[in-house]
């Protein structure tokens, strides 16, 4: 039988969790997350590549009204583009 892991993939020491299309990154017990939304795909050979990838840094406030939850908000061709951005933006905002 499988051993289920309680662990999460991880990027540069924060979490990564993904929802479909929805990629979070970061600690939600933080300040920010980074959330990425992958808006189209391309193909290559037989898989799917992600092409246009929207990044927007969150506020995880629950007090924070829905106008003021996203920070920053950018789209870059590539999941590894739009991750890096992602990660630098997170970096950033944790450290105010």
């Amino acid at each position: 039988m499988a051993e289920f892991k309680d662990t999460f993939l991880t990027y540069k020491g924060k979490p990564l969790v993904r929802c479909g299309k929805t990629i979070y990154y970061g600690d939600m017990a933080d300040p920010f997350v980074a959330c990425l939304q992958v808006q189209s795909d391309k193909d290559f050979k037989d898989i799917k590549l992600s092409d246009k990838v929207l990044i927007q840094i969150i506020n995880t406030d629950p007090e924070v009204g829905p106008k003021e939850k996203i920070v920053k908000k950018s789209e870059k061709d590539g999941i590894f583009n739009a991750l890096d951005l992602g990660a630098v933006w997170l970096q950033r905002e944790l450290k105010k």
